[in-house]
């Protein structure tokens, strides 16, 4: 009889108030891949932390119910206790690690758990090997690519030998590549040493092909099942089941296999549409009327031993809305930086409206080019929203309430009481956006501003940067994020160790390439989002 690996019996958690997790009682077997789905702020995060005592035990609350690891319970055990049962792989990889060398982290574990010199050195060979590790073993972590990093994370998670290991959005940092291999590997954890692995992701389109069953956390409430079954129901689901329900395809197909098996007449109905709705015209590339608003030539950015910008020229005018997409390393953020002025930049020249920003006052630099980066929460100081709002209207020479009224205008029922570590992943980026927006900057940069957005929160992004766009501003946006790119770009542009590999069309580029290329094209080439599908399908209706 195949046993419980991780078992959930009546719990209920609170911090305060309103329960976040509410009764909730599910159980995942031995060698289980298991996705755990729901909206932003929904309690994934709180749930996997349960798992090992995390919750309540560091973060305070109320906890009710039974939690089982491999048959032990829980409540009473520390992390620590639990280690030889459970592993835990938070977000940042970064923030976890003890130590500074590849070799030495994975045998920290063992360690601390006194292994054996010998058994150690074995245990630690095995998760090299398992890992894909062997060509980085003996390197910095400092050194490492993002999905490099990611893999150190879980090794080190599975030197102490778990059952279980629970991972919160393993992949949101990293390009397409990096997270099929960081997926691979767990699909053979779970396949080759029958480990059971319970994992949150808001990009389940990368999720889903590994994936043998689901949770869906929503409003407290926990519901267990097939992959198929959860998707079918869940208020957040990848592009593939969004266009299988638009079509009435049975299931919904869950992956781009099955959907393909059922496309054929839905490409009919689209080709004879195809003459009077063109796909992609609600992402069109403006005409370059006027002089352009950015105009950067051969930018060099250099860091000890490494060029991150080799000599990038980019010319972009207003209202373009500009996708910065490569493998993680590629240069990306630092060509951000160094636009807006507060970076390093080696050589080259930046031009905002005819000025360079690094050669302004912070204060006027802001007024050119504003920079949202990859946490937004590192642009928030204050207490409150409103003292948030208030320092931002200073600082921008802004009139009283404007920050506060640009907030409202992005985002709906923020308390201005609220701390804004407080808020969610939605209002926070929504205030860090506010207050770049109160200097009015022509040109917006930033810098994956989807990690920890659900499907609706990514729509609802795109749709205000649109606006932005629409408005006169230049959006540019460094992003990992193939679906949201299919929502937001008008432009793609691809780099590559420091240097533009591509530069065109948002269609023309992603439908080219198989790693950037969104669900929707995979199936129904030349159409890249169910919105224009939709649209397609109701004119040639009406």
């Amino acid at each position: 009889m195949i046993s419980d690996a991780i078992a959930f019996e009546h719990v209920t958690f609170a911090y305060e108030g309103a329960p976040v997790l509410d009764d909730v009682t599910f159980a995942l077997p031995e060698g289980e891949f298991c996705l755990l789905v729901g909206p932003t702020g929904a309690g994934k995060s709180t749930l996997l932390k349960a798992v090992n005592g995390l919750v309540p035990r560091f973060t305070g609350g109320d906890m009710r119910g039974r939690i089982t690891v491999a048959g032990r319970d829980v409540r009473g055990a520390t992390p620590a206790d639990l280690a030889e049962v459970v592993g835990y792989v938070g977000q940042d990889p970064l923030a976890g690690f003890v130590t500074d060398e590849v070799e030495l982290e994975l045998a920290y574990t063992a360690e601390q758990l006194g292994v054996a010199p010998a058994a150690m050195r074995k245990r630690v060979t095995e998760i090299v090997d398992l890992l894909g590790l062997a060509d980085v073993r003996g390197r910095a972590l400092a050194q490492l690519s993002s999905g490099q990093r990611q893999r150190v994370a879980i090794g080190a998670a599975l030197v102490a030998g778990p059952t279980a290991l629970v991972l919160d959005e393993p992949t949101s940092a990293l390009d397409p590549t990096a997270a099929d291999e960081v997926l691979s590997a767990l699909h053979r954890l779970v396949h080759d040493l029958g480990i059971t692995v319970l994992l949150a992701e808001h990009r389940l389109e990368r999720v889903v092909q590994y994936a043998d069953s689901a949770l869906l956390l929503n409003d407290g409430k926990v519901t267990a099942g097939p992959l198929g079954e959860i998707l079918a129901r869940s208020p957040v689901a990848p592009p593939v089941v969004g266009l299988g329900r638009l079509a009435g395809w049975p299931g919904p197909p869950v992956t781009i296999r099955e959907a393909r098996r059922h496309a054929a007449p839905l490409r009919e109905r689209l080709a004879e549409r195809a003459e009077t709705v063109a796909p992609g015209t609600d992402n069109p590339r403006p005409p370059q009327a006027g002089p352009p608003l950015l105009e950067a030539r051969g930018v060099t950015v250099d860091y000890p031993g490494v060029r991150a910008v080799a000599g990038i020229d980019l010319v972009a005018a207003r209202g373009e809305r500009i996708a910065l997409m490569g493998r993680n390393g590629s240069g990306k953020s630092s060509l951000l930086w160094a636009l807006q002025g507060t970076g390093r930049r080696s050589g080259g020249a930046v031009a905002v409206g005819g000025a360079d920003p690094a050669a302004r006052r912070p204060g006027e630099r802001r007024t050119l080019a504003g920079l949202v980066p990859a946490e937004a929460g590192d642009l928030l100081y204050a207490e409150t929203v409103a003292a948030e709002c208030a320092g931002a209207d200073e600082d921008g020479r802004a009139p009283k309430g404007a920050c506060a009224k640009i907030l409202d205008d992005l985002v709906d029922d923020v308390d201005p009481r609220a701390h804004p570590r407080d808020l969610s992943e939605g209002q926070r980026l929504a205030l860090a956006l506010a207050v770049t927006l109160t200097a009015a900057p022509p040109l917006l940069l930033l810098d994956e501003p989807t990690r920890g957005l659900d499907y609706p929160g990514k729509a609802a992004l795109a749709a205000r940067l649109k606006a932005l766009a629409g408005a006169g501003h230049c959006v540019v946006v460094s992003t990992h994020d193939v679906e949201f790119c299919a929502e937001f770009a008008s432009r793609v542009i691809v780099l590559s160790d420091g240097e533009v590999v591509a530069d065109g069309p948002a269609r023309q580029i992603t439908a080219a390439s198989p790693m950037f290329a969104p669900q929707v094209e995979k199936i129904l080439p030349g159409w890249s989002t169910v919105a224009e599908v939709a649209a397609a399908l109701e004119s040639g209706d009406g």
